[in-house]
């Protein structure tokens, strides 16, 4: 009866190429980015230049990969529009608010459910925090973009993100991301991708070094 079995077992056995069995498969099937208020007037923000930098890699990244992209403003009224050096041409959805948080319904309305977000912007302690806060609470994975994220005082970098690392988000780098998002180095998008990270390598390098290290 054994016998029968293992012999009908290997019947039915299936050659599995190693070379393709797990190609062009994402690691995060499901992504969205946020921009949080990156806005002319705040300007002042600590080492802004970088946080656009980091933006305009993380638009150029959502492009090769077909993620949608959230923008909003705060108050722009008073503070102006989006930064002229990013290009949300292609956002989803573009919001102005009063609130902090951008998980607004009038945003999340046009979000998947089971995204994961990943977010760069300003102020890390309101907005950015906020916003993660929010999306925890509706079951998405949040990714907070260290070397995109600032606040006026950078002493208060840190601290929110700790925040959010203890309410369940992840805070990582804008690199980190890109390739985890990838998750296979045959997926069709892969050497854009690896054009991108070579065109902003000194800009990224820059960003960590001024936002990573407060």
């Amino acid at each position: 009866m054994l016998a029968g079995q293992l012999h009908a077992a290997k019947e039915t056995c299936i050659a599995i190429d190693p070379d393709t069995a797990f190609a062009m498969s994402r690691r995060i099937i499901k992504s969205a980015l946020f921009i949080c208020d990156l806005q002319e007037k705040f300007r002042a923000i600590h080492a802004y230049p970088a946080v656009l930098k980091t933006a305009q890699k993380m638009l150029q990244a959502a492009k090769i990969l077909d993620i949608p992209v959230y923008v909003t403003t705060q108050s722009a009224a008073k503070l102006g529009g989006t930064c002229t050096e990013l290009d949300v041409s292609h956002a989803q959805v573009t919001l102005d608010k009063t609130a902090f948080s951008m998980a607004l319904p009038q945003l999340t309305k046009h979000l998947d459910n089971d995204a994961a977000v990943a977010i760069v912007g300003i102020e890390s302690h309101i907005c950015v925090l906020q916003t993660s806060l929010d999306l925890l609470a509706r079951g998405h994975k949040v990714y907070v973009i260290a070397d995109g994220v600032s606040s006026m005082n950078k002493e208060e970098v840190p601290i929110a993100l700790e925040r959010i690392r203890q309410a369940g988000g992840y805070v990582t780098t804008s690199e980190s991301w890109l390739y985890e998002t990838a998750g296979d180095a045959s997926i069709p998008e892969f050497r854009d991708i690896i054009s991108l990270v070579r065109e902003t390598k000194d800009h990224t390098k820059t960003g960590l070094k001024e936002l990573t290290r407060l």
